[in-house]
């Protein structure tokens, strides 16, 4: 789907306050809205969660199993919560004024027949193996400066603990996707109500 200016922007305020309600150890606020197409809305979606630059927290769903506006709060309170790789040092609530949130909201998985088929910067890669999966949203390869066979590589072994090789077997299925990235600005810098100051760019 694409999103209206305004429907991003209250998918990043739900976010915002799932996440303040979590770390506060608050009442969630309510995950619907009056927008009937946002409610209607079934597609995966990931929540990004940084704080001074560096990773606190990212967790998502490819299965939109849940309306995008409540997904967007059970993804962002996870991420915010649940995210393993912090499971000792959570988020807390004095890095909030300078935590920063993304949201990256994916269109379906398609598998592709040739794992090297997919953009840069443009697709998101999933692949699995048996029960070993791993993924990247799109906006990971250009961050690192990486080739196609280089994002094969790092998620075969970093993502879903495979042979870094794995990919070229034939054993791994390999899907792409697209996000429409919703990026809000650090809030020491910009308030977040402001709409005409969100970053929103579409994959």
């Amino acid at each position: 789907m694409v999103l209206s200016p305004e429907q991003r922007l209250t998918l990043l305020l739900i976010a915002r306050r799932a996440v303040e309600a979590a770390v506060c150890g608050r009442e969630l606020p309510a995950l619907t809205t009056r927008d009937v197409q946002l409610d209607d809305a079934l597609c995966g979606v990931f929540v990004t969660i940084k704080a001074n630059g560096q990773l606190r927290g990212c967790i998502g769903r490819f299965v939109g199993d849940h309306p995008l506006p409540h997904l967007v709060g059970m993804m962002a309170v996870s991420a915010a919560t649940q995210d393993p790789r912090f499971a000792s040092n959570r988020l807390r609530s004095d890095e909030l004024c300078d935590c920063h949130i993304e949201l990256s909201v994916l269109s379906p998985l398609e598998r592709i027949a040739n794992p090297l088929d997919f953009e840069i910067g443009k697709h998101g890669i999933y692949l699995r193996s048996g029960n070993r999966t791993g993924c990247f949203l799109p906006q990971v390869g250009p961050d690192a400066g990486w080739t196609a066979e280089q994002m094969l590589t790092q998620c075969c072994d970093r993502k879903a603990g495979l042979a870094g090789d794995a990919w070229r077997n034939g054993e791994v299925e390999v899907f792409r996707f697209t996000a429409e990235v919703i990026e809000e600005p650090q809030l020491s810098e910009v308030s977040p109500v402001a709409i005409d100051t969100f970053v929103v760019h579409t994959n």
